[in-house]
Order: C-alpha cells, then structure tokens, then sequence
C-alpha cells in the first residue's frame, strides 16, 4: 500500500496494491501494523459504517468537537465520491484549506482524515456505497458542521446546482467563520 500525505499536514490518500487474473481481484485493504506505519500515528479504530447515498447527495462538512473528535479511514465500495477533508486545527498552517479526491469502487483509493478535521462528500456516480472506519464513538452531543456552500472554503464538490440533494440538517449548518470547533 502506498500512503501519499496531502498538503494537510496528517491527512493521507492510501493506494492498495491490487492483484488481479482472471478470476478477479484481491487486496488487503486495511492492516493495523502498516497503517500505523504509514500515517505515522498509532490509530485503534474501533467503528465502522457504511452508507449508500444516490448521485447528487451531498453530505456536508461533518465533525464531532473535544474529546470525541474522531479519525477516519474512508473508502468506496461502490461507486465514485468527491471526498473533502477541511483542515480545523486553529494552529495549523494549513487551518481552513481543504482537499477534495475522488474515491470509487474502481480505483480503491482511501482517505484517512486525522482528528482536527472536517469531513464531507458529494456521489459522482448513479449510486455509491461509502464505508468508514473511527477511532472514536458517536456521540450525538459533541456533532458539529459546516454549510457546504461556505463562501470561505469554496468547496467545488463536482454536482451542478440543481442536482445537489442535501438534508435539511445539513442545510442549517453554519458557515466556516461561525463554526463550533
């Protein structure tokens, strides 16, 4: 696996070493021992998830504050995403930048996002299935976000206007300047 660091110091692409024949394909897609290696950190992930949105859905800039701030390694099953990562550490050279990388069942690629972050993606594809894992619990009382047209970060997440489909929570959230963080 090759782990690439982003302009944000911490936040990684992943590239698995695909074997493939005629049968098919096989890759390891996470390893604890080379993971840690490769970001540099020792991560316990200890959740899963896994969503399936419809092409258009954006889910916006998501993240939990204090001590329940959560890492996450996040990959596509099926499908192809924009994924964003926005950088929320106040004394980070790179504070309020952002990346964004297309992640698809085709290419495999993974984003690990550290703690610090906010996290969002937009579905490129007719349907994609999203699966993450977190080094930390949900906890409802510590979620916080970003509106994902914020006029600071100016997100390009890739759907035309009026094919972006979000949820009404995510279209109350507040801008990057008044955030919780």
């Amino acid at each position: 696996m090759t782990f690439t660091e982003t302009k944000l110091k911490g936040c990684f692409i992943l590239e698995p070493n695909v074997f493939s024949d005629e049968r098919g394909y096989f890759f390891e897609s996470f390893n604890s021992v080379r993971f840690n290696s490769g970001v540099g950190q020792n991560i316990n992930f200890v959740q899963d998830n896994h969503s399936f949105s419809n092409h258009g859905v954006i889910r916006a800039i998501h993240y939990q504050t204090g001590e329940h701030a959560q890492a996450k390694l996040v990959s596509v099953l099926k499908g192809a995403v924009l994924d964003v990562a926005v950088d929320l550490r106040k004394d980070s050279s790179t504070y309020g930048e952002h990346i964004a990388t297309e992640l698809s069942g085709e290419n495999k690629k993974q984003l690990f996002i550290p703690r610090g972050f906010g996290h969002g993606f937009s579905v490129l594809s007719e349907t994609a299935e999203f699966f993450y894992k977190c080094d930390n619990y949900y906890y409802k009382e510590a979620e916080a976000g970003i509106i994902y047209d914020d006029n600071q970060l100016c997100i390009d997440w890739k759907i035309p206007k009026n094919e972006m489909i979000l949820s009404s929570k995510d279209l109350k959230l507040p801008f990057f300047k008044n955030a919780i963080l």
